[in-house]
């Protein structure tokens, strides 16, 4: 495939904000908060390029870093997707994403090349969930596909900035969900070294990411973390009845929360 024949994803801003804003909706409804751990990094202020690698706990995970997004607000936001979902709802083209068949060799070459593409561009972001499959938090190693090592080797201008997803239940019904942001990494601080190599260097900074992540979920301490998204709090039905009688006898506030909520 010639290199006029690839083309950008055609991305709609006004179609992207609308879909974020039903995401958060969406996890508003469905988890008791989504929360960022206040060990992040901070998060890069230049205009560079970012390749954002993420572990892959769940079928949940793009809606939360279309959640995270908000972040990088004045970002273009671009994202690998299977070839064949993409096929299947080609409207995802128009929120930044781009078809990869991650199991043959013409579609890693297709990955590279569009992802390079990309990196190309300041502001821009490639998101990867580069472990290609789901996998439990507490496996290790990580087992990263290459091709992310590949295509930041090839990205001599981009930073790859490591995210850890993690979920847990707390205290109330419905789950939470954890995010860390590691410490970023210059392309250009490395300029020999190979796509293995840049595998094995991602996979240990977002091991480390990850590792900070879960000691962080597991304290259950709200402080560790600041709220990005406040979900639904209670049980409901006769349960929070009887609780809210038993507040407005007392003439104590209803507090629907069995737990504190990070800050």
């Amino acid at each position: 495939m010639n290199d006029e024949a690839f083309a950008f994803p055609r991305r709609w801003n006004w179609l992207f904000n609308g879909f974020r804003r039903y995401v958060l909706r969406y996890l508003r409804k469905h988890f008791h908060g989504v929360y960022l751990a206040k060990t992040s990094a901070a998060i890069p202020t230049d205009t560079l390029p970012l390749l954002i690698v993420t572990n892959h706990p769940s079928w949940w995970d793009p809606m939360i870093g279309t959640a995270i997004s908000m972040r990088f607000e004045d970002r273009v936001h671009y994202g690998a997707i299977d070839a064949t979902m993409l096929k299947k709802y080609p409207i995802f083209s128009r929120l930044g994403f781009f078809g990869v068949d991650v199991d043959t060799y013409r579609g890693a070459a297709d990955f590279l090349r569009m992802g390079t593409a990309l990196l190309g561009v300041p502001k821009n972001i490639v998101w990867v969930t580069a472990q290609g499959r789901f996998t439990d938090v507490r496996t290790r190693p990580l087992g990263l596909r290459s091709g992310v090592g590949h295509l930041a080797a090839r990205s001599s201008q981009a930073i790859v900035l490591p995210i850890a997803i993690e979920y847990s239940f707390w205290n109330e019904r419905t789950p939470e969900a954890f995010v860390r942001i590691g410490d970023p990494i210059r392309v250009a601080d490395f300029p020999n070294e190979s796509g293995k190599q840049w595998t094995v260097r991602i996979e240990a900074a977002l091991t480390v990411t990850l590792n900070t992540l879960n000691g962080d979920a597991m304290s259950r301490d709200p402080e560790r973390f600041t709220s990005l998204i406040v979900g639904r709090a209670g049980v409901g039905g006769l349960y929070d009845f009887f609780r809210r009688v038993r507040a407005f006898v007392t003439r104590q506030p209803f507090q629907p929360a069995h737990g504190g909520d990070a800050k």
